[in-house]
């Protein structure tokens, strides 16, 4: 099962684009199952991303609280490996180049969008990510094996990147470990 971050600036948008991904035929066993969180604001979303790990992010590239570039940039810093794709209302060559070169989108969809351009596109996307994963996996389990990388620092990658924020360390001004921000 995978999970999905929607993240536009408007309810309808993110609606619609929800009742794509969850409605399934019923009929039909091979259709995936997706567990789909929406986000109106993009910092929401950031702060979401800090806890819980997604497999996909599909923004709009216009929003007034941030830009989608500099969302997917901030959310790529994040969470690397979660794939990326942009939907936008307008033709903007620098922006789509913008997005594929500083954001490392997957792809561009324009708005409207087609439900199945949207359906293939999303799958995709996860099944190239998924590639991405296991061709990383082994390479690291090269490393285990050539020595060059240690077992616990393996786990930790991966720890990493099911849950974003549980290996993350605050650092204090004078090199404590800084367990509690509220104290």
């Amino acid at each position: 099962m995978n999970r999905i971050m929607l993240v536009d600036d408007e309810d309808n948008i993110l609606n619609a684009l929800r009742r794509v991904l969850v409605n399934r035929n019923p009929a039909d066993l091979e259709s995936p199952h997706y567990v789909v969180e929406t986000f109106s604001s993009p910092r929401a979303a950031l702060e979401r991303a800090e806890d819980m790990a997604f497999d996909l992010v599909v923004s709009d590239y216009r929003m007034p609280e941030m830009g989608g570039v500099e969302f997917l940039k901030a959310l790529r810093q994040i969470q690397p490996n979660a794939a990326r794709i942009i939907l936008s209302g307008y033709a903007d060559l620098a922006g789509l180049v913008s997005a594929i070169n500083e954001a490392e989108i997957f792809r561009f969809l324009s708005k409207p969008w087609h439900e199945f351009d949207l359906r293939l596109a999303i799958s995709q996307a996860l099944h190239y990510r998924a590639i991405l994963q296991e061709n990383q996996r082994l390479a690291d389990q090269v490393r285990v094996q050539q020595g060059l990388l240690s077992k616990q620092e393996m786990a930790l990658r991966r720890l990493a990147e099911e849950s974003p924020g549980l290996a993350k360390v605050n650092w204090g001004p004078d090199g404590s470990v800084i367990i509690d921000d509220l104290l």
